[in-house]
């Protein structure tokens, strides 16, 4: 078998290191990440508080954070172990790189709290183990060498993490016998003296410590390799490692371990390996972890405790085992992630930070509404939201966060509307907070009605929406520059919030703009249908050059799918329309990979749409299966009713289960990734590829759209309203949904000649299909009785 799921489902095994090539997982605590390929590759990275690295590429690599299909190559930075064996010389690696020897066993194993890994070959078996402690960037490995062989086997253990090219500037490394250590020593690059303050503070040592001493080391990497290469250092065919070290060299941290195991005997060593400030920072983590006996056990504890608090608010039981072990285990946990780092960022986009902690209203609602605040505190008087939200006192906006989006103020009613479903914490309008530009005080509600404003004022002469130098879609960045050109896609979204907005004041209480904002709604919708329906689908704007584009007559970018699941949930797409919607969408975007974001591809620039029709035809945002915008299109059709393709959509997202798909996609079902590779119709061999990339809002929306549409287990001023959404061929399903402190255990089944839905609290049949009479803290029996016809 391929992959399996063991424990219950709280890890996930892949049985080949060749077959998924570049499959992964990732761990995090509270100020870093490792994202771990299943065969010794890895791409870390810690705040300091800006993103940083302590293990290296090879050359001087751009600040960034992955790459999108990130591709590996031999010195690419890894965490790695070669295993000699002293009689015959015979060699092996772990996890599979660099030897690539043929093993006898393998299986790379992701678990919520820890990666793992079990080889065997000629008798030897080895584990592998990684975990992080909860609030320092340190990986913490384990390796137990055992011998199954059946007689006495004398072995080497070499252990070997390459740092890499630290500094072109400074940079050398050097073995320390007292702290069992390889300890490595750079200095970042600079130019500008008034960036030499922030400099001498930053992290630039990196070791690897160990917790019994070694009985030879490398720290040169090129002596380490020498003329071997890789798969067979020059080092590990001499009987022992040269105690070298690197001066202005490029460093590695490489240890030797001789064992003589009898049969059935093991050893299991214990290591360190991350960032510090200095070497006096190096030896308080010995002491910490190393030097106290309990230091590893209490490190460990601390984390799975924390992991704990995000196990999310649903757990399902489906004809779909799949789908339930991705719900229950790994989805929830790619949700807390984002809520809980802003992915390792000190300036997450405005749309990411609020969409991410929408998320979080199902795993810690606490944190979205702090977030809320942080957000609205950095919003301009003009009623204007910022393209990035600064979490750090120094922090700046960078990259993309420089660049003028304007979609930003339509996620802060979209995304608080789920936050007071789930909590009814509609006192947080009440809340006063300042502006970025101004000491002056105003509510929430006073805020938002400030960023609808904006939103409705920055509009063109036809009633569209400004799109400036992007939407949503970042690399869209050609299309209104000079300040004409408009967006389909936020026209819909500026009515939906709109919309929203006013679901949430109708629920509170009234707002001077109301009346304003009810006719904004209808002349938007006038609009769009007047300038972007093209008779099959809606546009998805208009250029500077007042050039309608995702159009019939296009050749490519013919369609694209955010206006068309937008038109859903803003209402402006009649019944019949939204049915030639779908039957375009079947036609032009469906793979079978899921849906794709436009069609055909680009595939050569387009100066008045932008970059985006840069990128690889199928990647990314052009007109790969970009599951966020695939979730939007979930969202839309649950709430116009289409229950069975929005479940197939959803589905979609999931790699598997069958073992081509999985081999096609390249990744296991631990994460759901930003993108799978789409153009299926013009480049089918590598479509349904996998990003590998975990960083995406789709589990945010994913989530959102199985408890509102899925199961229908929506919170509201009422209650939990419950108005299921079952693909057809389900029978019956088990879910337990957490609802502010109440637990409720529901089972839902179809029934003949029923003519309504049915809800019965603890065998009492409700009046209508909502539960408004719990307990926090208590737990409920819930019996859902479906037509059979519904």
């Amino acid at each position: 078998m391929l992959i399996e799921r063991t424990e219950g489902g709280e890890r996930l095994n892949l049985n080949s290191p060749t077959t998924l090539p570049k499959a992964s997982a990732f761990l995090w605590n509270q100020c870093m990440m490792i994202h771990m390929n299943c065969r010794g590759y890895a791409v870390a990275q810690f705040m300091q508080p800006e993103p940083a690295k302590y293990a290296y590429a090879p050359n001087l690599e751009a600040k960034t954070f992955m790459q999108p299909e990130q591709p590996y190559y031999a010195h690419h930075p890894g965490r790695f172990f070669y295993l000699k064996d002293e009689a015959t010389q015979s060699l092996f690696s772990a996890p599979y790189e660099p030897v690539r020897a043929e093993l006898d066993h393998f299986t790379f194993s992701a678990g919520k709290k820890d990666i793992q890994w079990f080889l065997k070959k000629d008798g030897i078996s080895i584990q592998l183990t990684l975990t992080l402690p909860l609030d320092q960037p340190i990986e913490i490995w384990e390796a137990k060498v055992t011998n199954e062989s059946g007689e006495l086997r004398k072995l080497s253990l070499y252990p070997y993490f390459p740092v890499g090219y630290m500094s072109w500037m400074n940079q050398s490394g050097w073995y320390d016998e007292e702290m069992r250590a390889v300890i490595c020593q750079a200095i970042t690059p600079y130019q500008k003296l008034a960036d030499y303050p922030k400099i001498k503070t930053l992290k630039d040592f990196t070791y690897f410590m160990a917790d019994r001493s070694p009985d030879a080391w490398e720290v040169n990497q090129a002596h380490f390799e020498g003329e071997g290469g890789l798969h067979a250092p020059t080092g590990i065919t001499q009987p022992q490692l040269s105690k070298g070290d690197a001066r202005y060299e490029t460093p590695a941290g490489v240890m030797q371990y001789r064992m003589n195991l009898n049969a059935g005997d093991s050893e299991t060593y214990r290591f360190l390996f991350g960032p510090a400030f200095d070497e006096k920072e190096i030896y308080s983590i010995k002491q910490q972890y190393f030097d106290d006996a309990q230091g590893l056990i209490q490190a460990e504890e601390k984390i799975q405790s924390y992991l704990k608090a995000g196990a999310g608010c649903l757990r399902i039981k489906t004809p779909d085992p799949e789908l339930d072990n991705l719900v229950n285990h790994w989805l929830p946990r790619q949700i807390y992630y984002h809520g809980e780092t802003n992915r390792l960022s000190t300036d997450p986009q405005t749309r990411n930070y609020l969409q991410d902690n929408m998320g979080m209203s199902y795993i810690q609602p606490k944190i979205t509404r702090n977030a809320f605040l942080t957000a609205l505190s950095q919003q301009e008087i003009s009623g204007a939201m910022p393209d990035g939200i600064l979490i750090q006192e120094e922090a700046e906006l960078k990259y993309i966060n420089q660049i003028p989006h304007t979609d930003h103020c339509v996620w802060l009613p979209i995304c608080l509307k789920a936050y007071l479903d789930e909590t009814d914490d509609y006192a947080l309008l009440e809340v006063e907070i300042a502006f970025a530009d101004s000491t002056e005080k105003k509510t929430v509600a006073q805020h938002m009605d400030m960023a609808l404003k904006w939103l409705v004022e920055n509009r063109d002469e036809r009633g569209l929406s400004y799109i400036n130098q992007g939407d949503w879609c970042d690399p869209m960045n050609m299309v209104g520059p000079k300040g004409i050109g408009v967006s389909g896609w936020l026209s819909m979204a500026t009515s939906y919030a709109l919309q929203i907005w006013l679901e949430i004041t109708n629920a509170y209480q009234e707002t001077p703009f109301q009346e304003d904002f009810r006719k904004h709604i209808e002349d938007l919708k006038q609009a769009i249908n007047k300038h972007l329906w093209d008779g099959k689908w809606y546009a998805r704007g208009i250029t500077d050059d007042h050039v309608v584009f995702g159009i019939q007559e296009d050749e490519e970018g013919k369609i694209f799918l955010n206006p068309q699941s937008w038109a859903f949930l803003c209402g402006c797409a009649t019944k019949a329309q939204q049915q030639v919607i779908q039957s375009a969408v079947a036609e032009h975007l469906e793979t079978p990979y899921g849906v794709q974001m436009l069609a055909p591809a680009f595939t050569r620039m387009r100066e008045d749409v932008g970059r985006v029709t840069q990128k690889h035809p199928g990647s990314a945002e052009n007109g790969s299966v970009y599951n966020h915008a695939a979730a939007f299109y979930v969202y839309g059709l649950y709430q116009m009713g289409a229950k069975d393709k929005a479940f197939d959509v959803l589905r979609k997202m999931i790699p598997g289960p069958d073992a081509d798909d999985l081999i096609q996609r390249g990744q296991l079902p631990v994460f759901i990734p930003n993108y799978y590779r789409g153009a299926y119709q013009q480049f089918p061999r590598t479509a349904g590829r996998s990003s590998q990339l975990f960083n995406t809002g789709t589990v945010h929306w994913m989530y959102r759209a199985l408890i509102d549409g899925l199961f229908g287990l929506q919170g509201g001023r009422e209650g939990l309203g419950i108005h299921p959404n079952l693909p057809t061929q389900w029978q019956q399903v088990s879910v337990t949904r957490i609802f502010r402190g109440a637990t409720f255990h529901c089972h839902m089944e179809r029934h003949e000649g029923l003519s309504a839905l049915e809800v019965y609290l603890d065998e009492k049949l409700l009046e209508a299909p909502v539960i408004s009479d719990f307990e926090s803290g208590k737990s409920y029996e819930v019996r859902i009785r479906i037509p059979a016809s519904h």
